[in-house]
C-alpha cells in the first residue's frame, strides 16, 4: 500500500497536469460511470492529499475522494502517446485534458462527495505530517490522540485516525530512529518523545516526496542507495542491526509485519 509521500507526489502530479483545466472523466471499466458524469467537463480547482487519501476538488463544489488501498495505482501518459495495447476495461477512471491522461486502476475508494462529506472525512483522519502546521495544532492533535490510549505506539502509528500517511515502512523506521520499543503503550510516552516522532515523520516524509524513495538513513539522502541500503530495520529480519549489531527482529502486530531492533529499542 502506498504511504503518504507517494500520495502527495500523485497530488502534485495531478496539479501540474490538470489544475485549472476542464477535465474529462470516463470510466472504461464501467463501475464509476454514473459518478464520472457528475464531474466530467468541470474545472479541477486543486488536488490535495491527506495521508493516504487524495481529494480532487472541482468547480461545482464536488470532490472526488480516492484511496488506492493495496492494489490501486496510477498510470500517467501524454496525449498522443497513449499505449494502444492498454487494457481499456481495467481502468476504473480515466482523467484527460488536451495534454495529459491519468488512468486509475484498482482503488479501494473512488467516490464523488460533497463539501460537507469532505469535512467529515477530514475530521476523522489524523493529522498529516506533510501538510502545513505553522502553529503546531496538528502536532498537538497527534500527541493527544496517542496519549489518550493504552494502544501500543507500534499500532497507533499505523492508525490513520491517529496520524495520516504512516505505513509499515515508516512505522518501523521512525520508531527505530527514536529508540522506542514498538510495544510501548501510547499513554506512557511523554510529550517530548512524541514531538520527536512527529518532527521525524515530517522530515522523512518530505524526503520521500522529494526523492520518491523511503530513505531513512540520513547519510544516504544525497546518494541513490539500493532498496537494501535505504533503511535501518524494514525487511532486515535476522540481519545485524546497522547500529548495535543485534539481529533485527520480526513479529506480527495487528496483522502487519513489525520490524525492530531489540538492542536499540528498549
Amino acid at each position: 500500500m502506498p504511504e503518504g509521500h507517494t500520495v502527495h507526489r500523485s497530488a502534485n502530479d495531478f496539479n501540474k497536469r490538470f489544475a485549472g483545466t476542464n477535465v474529462r472523466v470516463e470510466s472504461p471499466q464501467g463501475r464509476f460511470e454514473e459518478s464520472a458524469r457528475l464531474i466530467s467537463g468541470h474545472r479541477l480547482v486543486k488536488a490535495r492529499a491527506i495521508g493516504k487519501q487524495m481529494f480532487l476538488q472541482f468547480d461545482n463544489d464536488l470532490t472526488l475522494r480516492i484511496h488506492l488501498g493495496i492494489y490501486g495505482k496510477w498510470n500517467w501518459q501524454s496525449v498522443g502517446h497513449l499505449d494502444a495495447e492498454e487494457p481499456w476495461g481495467q481502468v476504473r477512471a480515466r482523467f484527460s485534458n488536451d495534454t495529459s491522461v491519468a488512468d486509475l486502476r484498482g482503488p479501494t475508494v473512488c467516490e464523488v462527495i460533497t463539501r460537507a462529506e469532505v469535512k467529515l472525512v477530514e475530521q476523522r483522519l489524523g493529522p498529516d505530517p506533510l501538510n502545513a502546521d505553522p502553529k503546531g495544532v496538528e502536532q498537538t492533535r497527534f500527541i493527544e490522540r496517542v496519549q489518550k490510549s493504552k494502544t501500543s505506539i507500534g499500532v497507533a502509528l499505523m492508525n490513520q485516525d491517529v496520524i495520516a500517511g504512516i505505513g509499515n515502512v515508516y512505522r518501523a523506521e521512525i520508531l527505530f530512529r527514536a529508540g522506542i520499543d514498538p510495544h510501548t503503550p501510547g499513554n506512557t510516552l511523554n510529550t517530548s518523545s512524541l514531538e520527536e516522532i512527529w518532527r521525524d515523520s515530517v522530515d522523512l516524509l518530505q524526503v520521500g516526496v522529494k526523492t520518491g524513495f523511503m530513505i531513512t538513513r540520513d547519510e544516504l539522502r544525497k546518494k541513490r542507495p539500493t532498496k537494501a541500503e535505504r533503511n535501518f530495520v524494514y525487511k532486515r529480519e535476522g540481519l545485524p542491526c546497522r547500529v548495535c549489531g543485534t539481529n533485527i527482529s520480526i513479529e506480527i502486530m495487528a496483522t502487519r509485519k513489525l520490524y525492530f531492533c531489540a538492542g536499540c529499542q528498549n
